[in-house]
């Protein structure tokens, strides 16, 4: 359990807040390069509780600035991007893509106020398909983008989709490193799902591991007499985390959990093969779906569009909480990620974690929240973010092996849960 006091401070993430504050010293991922066109329509975007629009100017540059005119405050949506700049559609004043004013069309032509007048602009950088942005202050040079495997394997090799989840980031985030409740939740009779091998321990015990960047959560499980299957999850700094990957599907996953606000989550998950091309099978199905069920990606058909002034319209799903997530008693919910999202939207958007009771079970969850809450008190002394300089730090995989009973998993692991580009499993998920 968090008292309320820290509750408040791991959960809440608008400007000022720790959380928030801590987070900034992080590049963020928040779109895919294909959501923003040439010269087309501005997309509207909310990123740690601030609103903004993101758009590609004739150049090609991604400008990600203000939602709303620094005029009069008209809506930034509603401007039209041409030559080299998103110009308002309310009196015409136009701003580039590092917030800079190049044309005030009502003002006479010599006011000093082009030059003054600035709209609120992020730094946007573009790798492999995905758009980040860096939010923090930045006295010089910008730091690095984070050398996280799935981002820089060829983009043949990998699958990024987003969606919108109706809870705050850190519900989301806990239940991906919560290793216990997989059999269980997912355990669908007559599934292949009930037969992972996780189904063969219901009860395993937890062990962790802090490393510069994040947390290593292993869970232990009895494989016969003289074996353990151990599947280790990863926790990286700030939002990140990374799924083992399974016999039955052997590519890697994870997903970057951005809060929108404090009550929503963007949900960017991607599923990579390290050394090979992306399985042609587990695409498809991930984009269509399962004779009518979800897998673990969102399917492209189940979107619900929203409004273009709703922050991330494209990706909202007609899967909800005013609808129950489609649950029924008879069928449960209708595919494996939403009943991750059912469980982990909870029963309220911030759910009060001072009414919890954690047992040996959430031993990875703790430390998680120990050192999201350490790093915000170092941050807020000038101390710098975990891992936000050091871009190899991020280089690691989440693993799924079988050691002799009792085996120490940090050695025999250790080569496995390193990441390198070109390098294939090693071991037999």
């Amino acid at each position: 359990m968090l008292s309320p006091e820290d509750n408040e401070t791991v959960t809440r993430v608008g400007p000022g807040t720790p959380m928030g504050q801590l987070m900034r010293q992080y590049w963020i991922p928040f779109l895919t390069s294909s959501d923003v066109v040439r010269d087309g329509q501005p997309y509207r975007v909310r990123l740690l509780g601030e609103d903004l629009v993101a758009y590609r100017d004739s150049e090609g540059r991604v400008g990600l600035v203000d939602h709303a005119c620094p005029h009069r405050g008209a809506p930034m949506v509603f401007a039209r991007n041409e030559e080299g700049g998103i110009r308002c559609v309310y009196h015409g004043w136009k701003f580039g893509v590092e917030g800079d004013c190049s044309e005030m069309p009502a003002e006479p032509a010599d006011s000093p106020m082009t030059k003054r007048v600035r709209i609120k602009a992020y730094p946007v950088r573009e790798r492999n398909g995905v758009l980040w942005t860096y939010m923090g202050e930045s006295a010089g040079d910008l730091p690095p983008l984070p050398d996280l495997e799935w981002n820089m394997v060829p983009e043949t090799h990998s699958l990024v989709t987003l969606r919108v989840q109706e809870c705050n980031w850190l519900q989301a985030l806990e239940g991906e490193i919560d290793s216990a409740h997989a059999a269980i939740l997912h355990g669908r009779k007559g599934s292949t799902i009930a037969q992972w091998r996780q189904g063969g321990d219901l009860a395993p015990t937890f062990e962790v591991q802090q490393h510069e960047t994040g947390i290593s959560v292993a869970a232990r499980r009895k494989d016969g007499s003289d074996k353990n299957y151990i599947r280790v999850n990863q926790f990286l700094m700030p939002f990140w985390t990374l799924v083992p990957p399974q016999t039955q599907y052997p590519e890697l996953s994870g997903h970057a959990w951005v809060p929108i606000d404090d009550h929503h989550t963007l949900a960017i998950m991607f599923s990579y093969t390290p050394d090979q091309p992306f399985y042609e099978k587990s695409r498809k199905l991930f984009k269509e779906g399962y004779k009518g069920r979800e897998t673990g990606h969102h399917s492209n058909g189940a979107y619900e569009p929203r409004p273009m002034t709703t922050p991330y319209a494209t990706y909202w799903s007609k899967f909800n909480r005013s609808n129950a997530y489609m649950y029924t008693y008879e069928t449960g919910m209708p595919g494996l990620w939403l009943e991750d999202a059912a469980a982990q939207s909870g029963v309220a958007p911030i759910y009060d974690r001072s009414k919890e009771h954690l047992g040996t079970s959430d031993t990875g969850i703790a430390r998680v929240r120990r050192m999201l809450l350490d790093s915000t008190r170092k941050a807020a002394q000038g101390v710098k973010a975990p891992g936000a300089d050091s871009p190899s730090a991020f280089m690691v995989r989440a693993v799924s092996i079988t050691v002799p009973a009792g085996g120490d998993w940090t050695q025999l692991g250790a080569d496995h849960m390193k990441a390198e580009l070109g390098k294939g499993f090693g071991y037999k998920p």
